[in-house]
C-alpha cells in the first residue's frame, strides 16, 4: 500500500517537473571543519562525563539546567525543524514559527534550510540511492549494516556534498524570517552553550557554578541530543515493530520515546510523513504531539493534521 503523500514527495514531484540535481556542490573546508567541530566537540564532552562528575563537577542545578534546554532545543527540533517546518504538520502563527526555528538552531544541528532539505531529501528517496542517510546503503550483510550504522548515525555528517535547497526546500529559501534566522545561527548556538554557563554561575554565584553548567548543559547536553536525533536516523531503520505498510525499513524502536519526544514511533511517520502525531497506537506517548496540541488549545497553531482512524486502518498492514 502507497503511503500518504508527503511534502518531500510534492517537493521531489516539482523537481522532476524542473529538473534539478540532488545536490549542489561541496562545502567549503572551512565549514566542513565547522562541522566536524560541532560533531566532535560534545562527543568528546560525553566521553569525559563520568571521569568530571566523578571527581568534581555535577550538580542538581547543572542537572536541571541542562533537562531545561535539552527539551527546549530537542522539542525546536522534533516540533519545529521537523514536523512544523520540513512536512508542514501544523500552521504556526509567525512569533511561535519563529520562536521554533530558533529553539531548534539551538540545538546545533544546523540552520533551519539545510535541515529541512537534508530531510525532504530523505524521505523522497528513503533506504534508497539518494538517501543521504540510509544504514541499508552498503548492502545487508552484518559488515556492511556495520558500516551503513555508522553512516547513518553520524558518518554522513562529513560528507561534504550539500543538498540542493532549490529543489528540496525552496519555499523556506524564499521565506524572509527563516532567512533572517539563519543567518544568526552562529548567535543561537553561542546562546545554547553560554546561557547554561550564565544561568549556572548566577545561580551558584560562582565562577565554577558556570563551568560545570557550560560542561554539562551546553556540551554535555547537546552531544546527547545529537546522538538521540541520529539514533532515529540509524537504529529506527534497522530494528523494531512496523505495525504499518510504509515504502522503506523505518520502524517504532520504544526506548527512545521519550528522550525523541515521540520521533522513534518512526514506522508510523515513514507511513504517514504529514501527521502531527507520531505515535498513535495505545501506549506510545509522543510528547512532541501534546505539545503541539497544546500551540493548538492556545490558538498558536491551526490546520493541524491529526491522523484519522479511516487513515490509520488503511496504512495498516
Amino acid at each position: 500500500m502507497s503511503p500518504v503523500s508527503t511534502d518531500a514527495e510534492t517537493h521531489e514531484a516539482a523537481g522532476a517537473r524542473r529538473p534539478k540535481p540532488i545536490t549542489s556542490g561541496r562545502t567549503s573546508l572551512p565549514e566542513h571543519v565547522t562541522v566536524k567541530v560541532f560533531v566532535i566537540a560534545p562527543l568528546v564532552a560525553i566521553a569525559a562525563a563520568v571521569p568530571f562528575a566523578w571527581g568534581w563537577g555535577l550538580s542538581w542545578i547543572d542537572i536541571a539546567i541542562g533537562a531545561a534546554f535539552f527539551v527546549i532545543s530537542g522539542l525546536g527540533v522534533t516540533a519545529g525543524y521537523h514536523r512544523l517546518f520540513t512536512h508542514g504538520s501544523y500552521k504556526a502563527a509567525r512569533p511561535l514559527r519563529i520562536a521554533m526555528a530558533i529553539a531548534g538552531s539551538m540545538s546545533a544541528q544546523g540552520q533551519v534550510t539545510t535541515w529541512v532539505a537534508d530531510h525532504r531529501r530523505h524521505h523522497a528517496f528513503s533506504d534508497r540511492a539518494g538517501d543521504p542517510h540510509s544504514p541499508w546503503r552498503y548492502g545487508t550483510s552484518p559488515a556492511a549494516l556495520a558500516k551503513g550504522f555508522w553512516h547513518a548515525h553520524m558518518g554522513w555528517l562529513f560528507d561534504r556534498e550539500v543538498t540542493n535547497v532549490e529543489r528540496f526546500a525552496p519555499d523556506l529559501a524564499g521565506d524572509r524570517d527563516i532567512r533572517t534566522v539563519d543567518r544568526l545561527f552562529p548567535v543561537w548556538v553561542l546562546a545554547s552553550f553560554l546561557l547554561p554557563a550564565l544561568l549556572g554561575g548566577l545561580i551558584t554565584w560562582s565562577v565554577w557554578g558556570g563551568v560545570t553548567a557550560f560542561f554539562w548543559a551546553g556540551l554535555v547536553r547537546i552531544g546527547l541530543l545529537h546522538h538521540v536525533t541520529w539514533s532515529v536516523n540509524s537504529i529506527c531503520h534497522m530494528i523494531g515493530e512496523r505495525p504499518f505498510s510504509s515504502r522503506d525499513k523505518a520502524a517504532n524502536f520504544w526506548p527512545l520515546a521519550i528522550f525523541s519526544f515521540g520521533e522513534s514511533w518512526h514506522n508510523l511517520h515513514h507511513a504517514d510523513p504529514t501527521c502531527a502525531r507520531h505515535g498513535v497506537l495505545r501506549g506510545q506517548l509522543d510528547i512532541s504531539a501534546r505539545l503541539i496540541w497544546i500551540f493548538e488549545k492556545l490558538g498558536w497553531a491551526t490546520k493541524v493534521r491529526w491522523p484519522s482512524a479511516t487513515r490509520l486502518t488503511r496504512l495498516a498492514q
